[in-house]
């Protein structure tokens, strides 16, 4: 028996004093056989979850297109020329009513991003106001704003958001391949920022971008090593969207995205691992794969920011296939 496999056998508690992670030995993790991988991340996901259970969040774009940073995945950055406008922000009616549709067709979390460096005092006026009005309907609430400063934070916390998305992205050492507009400091900050005024963080990657495994192991050990690790992990696989700088970037094995999500679950015991953008370009095979590996959140309708997501009833369908129902469902 080798090392690989005692390790395996013997899982550990991680919820109460995380463990601290290497890059060696997250990616020990990615290169150990398939099956034992998966294993180990469907113990660690059965030790803290419901293994059938998967939380359902829908997420709109409040403002779209016109951003400055230079991200070279996305379409909505204006260094791009991809087709999407640049539109001004939702009215506040318009975001209620998607949160209404979304919490009627099963979400239980609603997500509002919007394209940007970093909110005006005017748009934080507006977001406050939006945050508000989706908490009323019961739904937990998650903003993703770009760079906060201490003012805005407590302007959020203030108003009841729940969770604050801000992607890491990549690992350090890969990050200024893909932007250089903003460093990776300035995304710790605000995540720092929005731990210190007591919401919860959600915050993961992409990958796909044409990173090395050791890349890949070092975004899950900068997310694994924060203390605590978000709350909330989405994995997104590249959507390649032309006019953008990654449009013609090879595909990512869908063996690996799994690997992905096996090795979040283990390092990030307790995280809620979502399933992110390039869902849709997965099979049900895939999918379900994911959700054996430890995933369990997905965004949940026909859109995320710009780009497609398997529509809801597609989504049912495979829920029912697998015997998985919502997180708000009562079993």
């Amino acid at each position: 028996m080798n090392t690989q496999t005692i390790a395996f056998h013997h899982p550990v508690k991680r919820d109460i004093v995380p463990q601290r992670w290497s890059v060696e030995e997250v990616e020990e993790l990615f290169s150990l056989p398939f099956a034992d991988l998966l294993y180990r991340a469907q113990q660690v996901h059965r030790e803290h979850f419901d293994p059938n259970q998967v939380q359902l969040s829908t997420l709109l774009s409040i403002k779209t297109g016109g951003c400055s940073e230079d991200c070279g995945y996305c379409p909505q950055s204006a260094f791009h020329s991809t087709g999407v406008e640049d539109r001004k922000m939702l009215e506040l009616n318009a975001v209620v009513a998607a949160a209404k549709a979304a919490q009627a067709a099963g979400a239980d979390r609603f997500c509002m991003g919007a394209a940007w460096r970093e909110p005006s005092e005017e748009d934080m006026l507006s977001v406050v106001d939006m945050v508000k009005a989706v908490r009323e309907l019961g739904m937990e609430t998650c903003a993703t704003l770009g760079m906060l400063n201490d003012e805005q934070t407590e302007q959020l916390r203030a108003a009841g958001l729940d969770y604050y998305n801000h992607n890491l992205d990549t690992s350090p050492e890969f990050y200024g391949d893909i932007i250089s507009t903003r460093d990776y400091q300035d995304r710790l900050d605000t995540l720092e920022r929005v731990r210190r005024a007591g919401m919860h963080v959600c915050s993961g990657g992409i990958v796909g971008m044409g990173e090395s495994l050791t890349q890949r192991a070092g975004l899950v050990a900068q997310l694994a090593n924060m203390n605590p690790y978000p709350e909330s992990v989405p994995i997104n696989n590249l959507v390649k969207v032309e006019g953008t700088p990654l449009a013609d970037q090879a595909d990512l094995d869908p063996l690996d995205f799994v690997r992905t999500i096996a090795v979040a679950r283990i390092t990030m015991p307790t995280a809620r691992v979502r399933l992110s953008a390039g869902r849709q370009q997965m099979s049900d095979a895939i999918q379900a794969l994911c959700f054996l590996a430890g995933a369990n959140s997905i965004f949940y309708g026909e859109q995320l920011l710009t780009t497609g997501n398997p529509d809801v009833e597609r989504d049912r369908a495979l829920m029912d296939k697998l015997g998985m129902y919502p997180f708000a469902d009562k079993h």
